[in-house]
């Protein structure tokens, strides 16, 4: 058996005992804490070496990591931690485990220079007085040597099932063959790209048109590079549940076709879906799942991980309901149990923050455990906006105010005087500004000042009381640690703005200090570009994703990245696109563009009644439409999506969409019904879209195409055209599913007529203008219109 642990993954499983106790206390950020470890570092002798990187092994199990620092002349080996607040607060469990972690670096150097024994520091570094606690040991080398050696004991076992689990999984993997008699059209190139680039470690962008199977064409080909790339983990990352279900669903099927893959498949959900007491708090004082959680981890690990029968299946498909059956049979919480789990899991399926986040579990786990792991990003365009939002930070006036009258501030003068000061220096900007809207060159000095002493003065508040959490001030708390950490990474790829609210009634100006402030990033590569990076290979998919130079652009792909797009196995006559160029949707257009739209939406259902969804650009014009063509057309079923659809709606909203029904359903474009939906056959028989989806043009978006212009040269196309004729293929891609379906798209804005907006349309459409909605006589019978 050769298994490598690091030394932290190794105490992790070893030492932790007693509650999960996730008690608010503030903690160093990771720059805060390398910066910690660098002065702790400077104050030592000359001879002081840091990072020491050391290895050694134990009947099979190799052990690696690196020691914070070692002092050779006096023979003392520091393990440094940084922390907030106040040390005395500090749970005996993680001092228990720091202790656990030392004495195995001490081993591990006591080896490797031939000591025959050391001296052992805990050094707890504080971030904000820059002052050090010291605890220090005296051990004999043999001591060490003991406690190394009953850690791997408890671990061996463990590691062992961990070498057969993996043999055995490569070995059926190699073996795996394709689950279906062969590939779709345009599925086998798409499968090659991925083996390719993974093979090669690179990162590849592929837009492949909707109804090829992209979520099979891309995990099979992975799945069977595997082996031979020696890959720990693969991470398929989705933008939407709908996306995460996909993959689900085609793992599923794969397994399901050799029952003898011992594949370990593990969904990752937000925490609010898989709590089950979500009016307790995380500590074993309150939860029940929460007392005891480590001492009861290691049998709720094990039952999770079996596979799903005692015979030939040997999968372990760790969704969502499974995870919460092992969790609950041991009495643990199944959020926290899910987290444990992607440290032995084969796929991980989860939302985009898990990895791409600042403080992505994946990400970080990967980091910290030296994985080799593989990415699949679904549905990647979407990644842009997630992106920007992932790493755009708000101070919001009204979390301001209801710290400022929560009960804490009430009885805490520091903390008042602390939100207090922060509200002045915001007034005083406020008072500086003119107009509605501005762009600053940089944060401003006294806000942000005030900001970091408000963050010293909460953090420490928090420390004094950590069973006692102020929701209010929390979420201040931490809306103000981000736009903190956001201001010290400023740079080019984002703008600083104050948004003031609009006069009130009777033109009374609005009062200072109510404006939003905001560090709002327009380009996410450089946040990006280094999580993917990490990866040994990505692969970045989706229908639409062109021009490729846009997303390689603001998604920071490597240096080195290829490219691929597929061809379509549609025809195109089995897709009629009409252009009304007789139609114009701009906003100064949109009261005489009703009448037309209302009129060709009629005469197409009624000359090919069936299914049919129709676009716009927003709730107004949306609304518009529907009442117009009420009036006009009442012999038509139609239905209408809202404003803020709960997940019941939406499947109500889908669910009258039938092989026999007929209507047409009003929707937004970019919402939940304009991708990651799927309507084959009569369900669906064809699109109206009355918008190029382009951005509203606004301050905001003025500001953003001004500074693409600056970066990439582009930058009308950047802020508008590019994406909203990506939401509008998005959309119209719900018509035309499988290989047989046929349909109709209606385009109407005269614009989509400009060669400029054609040349971003998919290859295999031709565009005409309109004509009567019927079918071609070859065609009827089964097709889409």
């Amino acid at each position: 058996m050769t298994y490598t642990v690091a030394v932290r993954e190794l105490c992790e499983f070893t030492a932790k005992q007693g509650d999960l106790d996730l008690r608010f206390t503030p903690a160093p950020t990771a720059l805060e804490g390398m910066a910690g470890h660098a002065v702790a570092a400077a104050r030592r002798g000359a001879g002081y070496r840091a990072e020491v990187a050391l290895a050694g092994s134990y009947k099979g199990l190799r052990v690696r990591g690196r020691a914070d620092g070692f002092d050779p002349e006096h023979g003392r080996l520091d393990e440094v931690k940084t922390f907030k607040g106040r040390l005395d607060r500090q749970p005996a469990s993680h001092r228990a485990l720091h202790w656990a972690q030392a004495r195995i670096y001490g081993w591990l150097l006591c080896a490797q220079e031939g000591l025959a024994h050391i001296d052992l520091a805990l050094v707890y570094f504080d971030i904000g007085s820059q002052q050090e606690t010291v605890f220090t040991e005296r051990h004999a080398a043999s001591e060490l040597q003991r406690h190394f050696e009953a850690q791997c004991e408890r671990f061996i076992a463990w590691a062992e099932a961990q070498v057969a689990h993996r043999a055995a999984r490569d070995a059926a993997l190699t073996a795996l063959a394709f689950p279906f008699g062969g590939f779709r059209t345009g599925q086998r190139p798409l499968a090659e790209a991925v083996y390719k680039a993974t093979s090669a470690g690179r990162c590849l962008l592929a837009q492949a048109p909707t109804g090829i199977g992209k979520t099979m064409g891309t995990l099979f080909p992975l799945l069977k590079a595997v082996p031979a790339q020696r890959l720990d983990k693969v991470f398929f990352l989705a933008a939407k549940t709908s996306g995460r279900q996909t993959a689900l669903d085609t793992l599923s099927r794969l397994c399901g076709s050799a029952p003898a893959l011992p594949l370990r498949v593990l969904e990752l959900v937000a925490r609010d879906k898989a709590c089950e007491h979500p009016d307790k708090a995380c500590h074993g004082e309150s939860c029940p799942l929460a007392q005891g959680f480590y001492d009861r981890l290691p049998a709720a690990r094990a039952a999770a991980l079996q596979p799903s029968d005692g015979g030939a299946d040997q999968r372990v498909a760790l969704h969502q309901a499974r995870v919460r059956e092992a969790a609950l049979q041991h009495q643990v919480c199944p959020y926290y149990l899910s987290q444990e789990l992607a440290r032995w899991a084969d796929v991980v399926v989860g939302d985009y923050n898990y990895y791409f986040d600042m403080g992505g579990l994946l990400h970080g786990l990967a980091q910290a455990n030296g994985w080799r792991a593989a990415l699949l990003v679904d549905e990647a365009h979407n990644l842009v906006e997630r992106g920007r939002k992932m790493y755009t930070a708000e101070l919001r006036p009204a979390a301001l105010a209801e710290a400022r009258r929560s009960t804490t501030a009430a009885r805490h003068a520091p903390v008042k005087k602390a939100l207090d000061k922060v509200r002045r220096c915001w007034v005083a900007l406020d008072k500086a500004q003119t107009g509605g809207y501005a762009v600053l060159e940089a944060f401003p000095d006294k806000l942000l000042a005030a900001l970091q002493q408000c963050g010293s003065t909460l953090t420490e508040h928090f420390a004094d009381q950590p069973a006692q959490p102020d929701p209010a001030l929390q979420a201040f708390y931490f809306d103000a640690l981000h736009v903190v950490r956001m201001a010290e990474l400023l740079d080019a790829h984002s703008l600083v703005d104050i948004t003031r609210p609009a006069a009130a009634p009777g033109g009374k100006a609005p009062t200072p200090g109510e404006s939003l402030v905001c560090i709002r990033n327009v380009v996410p590569a450089p946040f990006l570009q280094p999580r993917l990076e990490a990866a040994h290979t990505s692969t970045l998919f989706s229908a639409t994703l062109q021009p490729a130079r846009y997303y390689a652009d603001l998604l920071g792909l490597p240096a080195g990245h290829c490219w691929i797009d597929v061809e379509s196995p549609f025809q195109a006559a089995q897709l009629q696109v009409r252009v009304a160029r007789h139609i114009s949707t701009r906003y100064a257009d949109r009261g005489a563009s009703l009448p037309p739209i209302v009129a060709l939406m009629a005469r197409q259902f009624h000359a090919r009644p069936g299914n049919y969804l129709a676009f716009f650009s927003s709730y107004d014009y949306l609304q518009q439409a529907t009442a117009l063509f009420a009036q006009c057309h009442p012999e038509v079923p139609h239905w209408c999506q809202s404003r803020r659809m709960l997940e019941a709606e939406q499947r109500q909203f889908l669910d009258r969409f039938t092989d026999t029904s007929q209507g047409i359903a009003f929707a937004v474009l970019g919402g939940a019904f304009a991708e990651g939906i799927d309507l084959p056959g009569q369900r669906l028989i064809g699109a109206f879209l009355a918008t190029l989806g382009l951005p509203q043009v606004n301050p905001v978006n003025e500001q953003i195409r001004q500074r693409m212009q600056t970066l990439f040269g582009a930058g009308y196309d950047y802020t508008y055209l590019y994406p909203g004729l990506q939401k509008v293929v998005q959309a119209a891609g719900r018509v035309i599913r499988t290989p047989t379906d046929e349909g109709v798209v209606h385009l109407m804005d005269d614009r989509y007529g400009r060669d400029a907006v054609q040349a971003l349309l998919p290859g295999w459409w031709v565009c005409g203008a309109p004509r009567p909605a019927g079918l071609n006589a070859a065609h009827a019978g089964n097709a889409k219109t």
